[in-house]
């Protein structure tokens, strides 16, 4: 991933891997989830943006086709390749867990929102999407970030607990820059 990955990619790339990978073991133990299921967790957590190899729009899709090919050398069942590509289709936005591991593996993918590095990460996601001309400003990615980070809710109780209340400080913070841009653009 660290040679291979677009150049451009800021925020999806080696380090978000490791970091979602790193969120899937907090919250699994939090959420008492056996080794097994940690396994296809952390499998999952490795492969979600690997289509990001090939491209962005339905990355999902394309990471499932990846881990379809390479899982079984690994010696994985074609069962525990179906459950981590449900995992991984589950990380596509607006999330759409359809049960316990895939709400583990969304949050993951999301924690930074309620973490204090958010803001920091939160602008390597804006430099990525703008050098892919996805959002033209800050004005504008302010405003993408409110309206998603305000509809956003963590599935397991663990995130809810530990990230909740800071993601809800950042929203307040992020419409506090837009409501001084707009004052600013009134002044002016």
């Amino acid at each position: 991933m660290e040679k291979d990955l677009p150049q451009n990619l800021f925020y999806h790339n080696i380090d978000h891997t490791i970091d979602v990978m790193g969120a899937v073991e907090n919250i699994a133990a939090e959420e008492n989830i056996d080794e097994k299921d940690k396994r296809l967790l952390l499998t999952a957590a490795l492969f979600h943006d690997n289509g990001f190899f090939i491209r962005r729009d339905g990355h999902e899709a394309i990471s499932c086709n990846i881990a379809r090919e390479y899982l079984p050398v690994y010696s994985y069942e074609p069962g525990e390749i179906e459950i981590i590509c449900g995992m991984i289709m589950a990380t596509k936005i607006p999330q759409s867990p359809q049960n316990h591991l895939e709400e583990i593996i969304c949050d993951a993918d999301l924690d930074y929102l309620g973490r204090d590095d958010f803001f920091v990460l939160s602008d390597r996601l804006f430099i990525e999407l703008r050098a892919e001309d996805i959002v033209k400003d800050e004005d504008e990615w302010n405003r993408q970030q409110a309206d998603f980070i305000g509809e956003h809710r963590y599935f397991t109780e663990t995130s809810r607990k530990l990230r909740q209340a800071k993601m809800e400080k950042h929203i307040k913070e992020i419409k506090s820059k837009i409501a001084n841009e707009i004052s600013n653009e009134d002044l002016s």
